[in-house]
Parts: C-alpha cells; sequence; structure tokens
C-alpha cells in the first residue's frame, strides 16, 4: 500500500534566507580543496571561535554522525549549551548546525553567511588566500561562528572527509573518536586501509584522548601507531571499553557500557541495529574522557537522559510501523549494507525474504554489486530508481549489478514512483526498506513529511566539480 504523507512543512519566511543558500551552494564549483590554510585564515579573521569551546571530534567511514549526535545529546543536558555539526543533510541545510537540538535559524544563516562572506573577501583583497573557501568550508565557519555566539560550553563536531586535512581539523578538541575504516574515497584517501586510517586518525593531536571501534589489524595498526606518537591515550571498543546486558525493544535496545572510568548500567537508546550500539558506547567512553580532560564529570542522570532522547534520521529509521513495516537507512557501502542487513534479520528474524521489498538507488563510483550482494539475503524483490543528484548511477548499471542476486528487478522512474511500487511488493507481514544513498531517504523524507522550503535540492554538492580536480588529501597543502 502507498506510504501515507504528512502534511507539508511551512517553508522559511526570512528575506535572503534563499538567497544565502543560493550563494553558498555556487561554492560547489570551487569542488573540494582538502587543507587547512584557508580555514584557519578564516577562522582567525573572525576571532577564533573554534577557540570558544572544547569538543569531541568524531572521524571514520561509518558510525561518526550517530556517535556525534549521542555525545552531544548527553553533553547538552549536562551543563551549558551543546553544539553538533554534522553532514551531509537530510532536508535542511539547517540541519547540520544545531545547539541543544535546534537547528540554526533561517536568520542566523543568512546573518552568519554574511559576517563569513565578508571576510572571506577580505581576506581575498589582501592576498592572505589564493582560493575563495568551498561550500565546506564556509558552512564549518559558519557552524563555529554560530556556536560562539550561542555561547555552548562544548560541541561534536563529525569530519566531513577524512581528517587531517579536513577543515573540522581545526578544533579544540579534548577527545578523538574514530568509530570503523573502510576503503572509501580511495581518490583522494588512498588505496588502502592503512592509508585511509593514517588521514582520518589525522585528528590526533598532542594533549588529546581518543576512542576507537576499529579492530581490523591493519587500519588499527595505523591508528594505534598516530596515537603513540601523538602521545594520545587510545582506548579500543572489545577491550577498555565493553557492551554488555544487552536487550531488545520494540522501540530500542537496552545496554551496559563499561569503561575504565565507570560502569554505565541499563542505558536506553531508542536507535535500532546492533551497530547503533557500537557507536553509543563509543559515545559513552567518549564523554567519560571528556568529563576528565575537562575537570566537569558528566552526571550519569545525564547520560541516561541524553542516551533516551537522542533522534539520529536515516539510520535503520522506522518510519511506519505497518504492517508492513518501513524503514529509511543511508547506507552506500558493502560493510554498512551488512550491518543493515545483520539489523534487520536481528529485528525480524522469521520473515521469509519473499514478503519483503528493497527500494535503491546509489552514487555513481559505489561499490553496488557488493552493497546488493550484502542486501540480497533481506528480499527478493529489488524497486531500482534513479536519484536526484547529478551523479546519480543509472538504472541500468544497477540492474545488471542486481543480475543473479534478486529474482524480481523492477526500474522505476523516480523516488516517488518508486515507494508505493515497494509498498505494493511488500507482504502485509514483511517490511520494506530503502537504502543506499542519504540522497534517496532525504528524497523520501521530503515526500512522505513534506519538504522545508527554499531548500537546495537534498544533500551535499559534488566533491568534484566540472573541470576542477579534487587535490589528494594527502599532500600537505592544495594548490
Amino acid at each position: 500500500m502507498p506510504a501515507k504523507r504528512r502534511a507539508p512543512v511551512r517553508p522559511p519566511t526570512v528575506p535572503g534566507y534563499s538567497e544565502a543558500l543560493r550563494r553558498m551552494y555556487l561554492r560547489r564549483r570551487f569542488g573540494m580543496r582538502p587543507g587547512l590554510a584557508t580555514i584557519r585564515a578564516l577562522l582567525g579573521e573572525l576571532d577564533h571561535p573554534e577557540r570558544s569551546f572544547p569538543s569531541i571530534h568524531v572521524a571514520g567511514s561509518k558510525g561518526k554522525g550517530s556517535v556525534s549526535a549521542i555525545a552531544a545529546s548527553v553533553l547538552s543536558r549536562a551543563a551549558a549549551p551543546a553544539g553538533l555539526y554534522t553532514s551531509p543533510h537530510l532536508q535542511s541545510f539547517r540541519e547540520r548546525i544545531r545547539v541543544d537540538g535546534t537547528e540554526i535559524p533561517p536568520g542566523q544563516v543568512v546573518r552568519g553567511l554574511e559576517e563569513v562572506e565578508a571576510a572571506a573577501e577580505r581576506l581575498e583583497r589582501r592576498g592572505t588566500i589564493e582560493h575563495p573557501p568551498t561550500f565546506f568550508e564556509m558552512t564549518t565557519a559558519l557552524g563555529l561562528v554560530h556556536f560562539a555566539r550561542s555561547r555552548v560550553g562544548s560541541a561534536a563536531i563529525e569530519v566531513g572527509l577524512g581528517g587531517e586535512f579536513d577543515a573540522t581539523n581545526v578544533l579544540d578538541a579534548r577527545v578523538g573518536v574514530l568509530t570503523t575504516i573502510e576503503l572509501e574515497h580511495t581518490e583522494i584517501l588512498g588505496p588502502t586501509l592503512t592509508e585511509v586510517a593514517h588521514a582520518k586518525a589525522g585528528i590526533l593531536h598532542p594533549g588529546m584522548r581518543a576512542v576507537t571501534g576499529e579492530g581490523k589489524p591493519e587500519p588499527l595498526r595505523e591508528i594505534e601507531r598516530i596515537a603513540g606518537r601523538q602521545g594520545v591515550p587510545l582506548w579500543h571498543l572489545g577491550r577498555e571499553i565493553r557492551i554488555e546486558d544487552r536487550r531488545m525493544a520494540p522501540t530500542g535496545q537496552h545496554l551496559t557500557v563499561v569503561t575504565p572510568h565507570r560502569e554505565h548500567p541499563r542505558l536506553e537508546l531508542p536507535l535500532l541495529g546492533e551497530f547503533q550500539l557500537r557507536n553509543a558506547a563509543l559515545a559513552v567512553a567518549a564523554l567519560d574522557l571528556f568529563g576528565e580532560a575537562t575537570g566537569t564529570r558528566i552526571p550519569e542522570a545525564a547520560l541516561r537522559r541524553g542516551l533516551k532522547a537522542v533522534r539520529w534520521r536515516g539510520r535503520l529509521e522506522r518510519i511506519e510501523a505497518g504492517p508492513p513495516e518501513l524503514y529509511l537507512d543511508v547506507a552506500h557501502t558493502p560493510e554498512s549494507a551488512q550491518a543493515l542487513a545483520a539489523s534487520l534479520a536481528e529485528i525480524a528474524p522469521f520473515l521469509e525474504p519473499e514478503d519483503n521489498a528493497i527500494l535503491f538507488g546509489c552514487l555513481a563510483g559505489k561499490r553496488v554489486a557488493a552493497i546488493l550482494d550484502a542486501l540480497a539475503p533481506l528480499a527478493r524483490t529489488l524497486i531500482v530508481t534513479p536519484i536526484r543528484s547529478d551523479r546519480s548511477m543509472e538504472v541500468g548499471t544497477i540492474k545488471r549489478a542486481a543480475f543473479g542476486l534478486f529474482p524480481r528487478v523492477i526500474v522505476s522512474p523516480s523516488a516517488e514512483a518508486g515507494l508505493p511500487l515497494a509498498r505494493a511488493a511488500t507482504a502485509a507481514t514483511g517490511f520494506t526498506v530503502a537504502t543506499g544513498s542519504d540522497y534517496l531517504v532525504g528524497e523520501l523524507l521530503n515526500l512522505l513529511e513534506g519538504a522545508p522550503g527554499d531548500e537546495p535540492d537534498l544533500s551535499d554538492p559534488t566533491l568534484r566539480a566540472p573541470g576542477r580536480e579534487v587535490v589528494a588529501a594527502r599532500g600537505s597543502a592544495p594548490p
């Protein structure tokens, strides 16, 4: 049956908001230039907002947004206001920058961008910077300015891409989190797990403490090598950090987290999936270390309230309880698809794949055959759709990759048309899962809940703009 639509969200009416975002999205033409010279100059011109609060800095290949959201939810309930900076967004640009869970207001976007743009223009006129700031550099500066203006006492900051040369790597970060390492963005980060781990572990600096969820020998060796070189104490999930007494519930799960500092019994987490247990444990451990580093022990009551209140959209999110149930998930790598499949198999262990359907679309360049192979045990029906991005993978390419994995492959002209098809192919006792891309999840949320007004389309600007080359993150400075 077709998914029900909710009333559209009223669009922002603040003058200049849509124009400010239009200017921002024009910066996609600058592509992506990993390096810290421009962001450092820009923040210096803005009186260093990044120095006004301590932070938890989160890098990794998957789970870093969830870890950031969980940590920020707890920090918001511990003391002073807390900031959360994440990317990409699903529906609104304002999702990227939040204080105590509230998105940056449209008026603050307009005011903040005018301030950041003026600073960038002054730097360009003086010749202090060689290139105009990119979309991500401007967004990072805007977020830090908003946090400083809001007088946050702390923030959880998600790395955009990589770590060492990411624009966020300018923080007064007291704790670093390295989730897991996968082969991703290899044209930028390098073709091996060691090189990817090297880039991401670049967030570690002397004076920090760190936690990691990585267990594979190759990337873990590199993380431990860099932590040792920088003198950063490192806790490992499965060693110093333990998950105990896990219990599933209809609306989430319960767990106990044990760290060298404290035992946190019977925590309630309203997020589904075994992978979210790992993310929660990393966040809890990071918060223990953050309290130690800042001399402000986080009350156990704040930890419990923060975990219980966390919401992180599009990550094994049950949109409709059904029957049949509808889940959205942004999985876009083979590893995240495996985690999604394992979690759904655990949530619904007795369902037959014949009863379920998958709506799938992804960006070009993704390892689509491996992703679909991981998802194949879940369902017999695959609905293939393009996504609203100039980097969308052609549906024919996806269909060819699905050959031999799914008995029924149906091509839809759009996500809007594909969702009713997937729902119709789902038995009353089964589930529908839509996955493959942040873009797809964002588009479906807009369809189901109403699109925020005056917003550019969906998610991140392209990493590679026409006629522009992406500078390798392994280089020391962008040209």
